[in-house]
């Protein structure tokens, strides 16, 4: 897992071979009027998905992790408390992995929380479990996902 600004996002190219990409895309679109959704960048590889939505709790938040992408969740508004916990020390399933939606969810409580504010982005790595959107306001955000082995 990576808590970093937007000024510090150059150190993190280096981590894959998209990360330049994503970086890119950030300095040359206007995030705050791109349209909620799916926006493709790279074909499967690399896209983007513009969300806004109503912060939950902490109790209602969920750990989550994902195999087959990397996720920057970059903060555009409101400020993302979000859970973090190593996928290795999750005891707690919910479910089986879904292969279609690339997700597991998990029961434990996260082992910290990152307040994430805007300008700001977490890197969650296939081996990071993540619970999102946690805030007392509304959040707008990027998710960007990244294969973990890009065609």
């Amino acid at each position: 897992m990576i808590f970093a600004s937007l000024s510090e996002s150059e150190r993190c190219n280096s981590l894959h071979p998209l990360f330049a990409r994503v970086f890119e895309f950030i300095r040359e679109t206007d995030l705050h009027t791109l349209a909620g959704g799916k926006h493709s960048i790279v074909g499967d590889d690399l896209f983007a998905i513009v969300e806004q939505a109503a912060g939950r709790s902490r109790e209602s938040a969920k750990l989550e992790c994902h195999r087959r992408y990397i996720d920057i969740q970059l903060v555009l508004s409101g400020v993302d408390e979000m859970g973090w916990k190593a996928l290795a020390d999750c005891r707690a399933p919910c479910d089986e992995y879904s292969t279609e939606r690339d997700i597991r969810f998990f029961d434990d409580p996260p082992a910290t929380w990152i307040a994430t504010p805007p300008g700001h982005f977490c890197i969650f790595f296939p081996e990071d479990a993540h619970a999102p959107l946690v805030a007392d306001g509304e959040i707008r955000k990027v998710i960007f996902k990244i294969a973990v082995n890009p065609a």
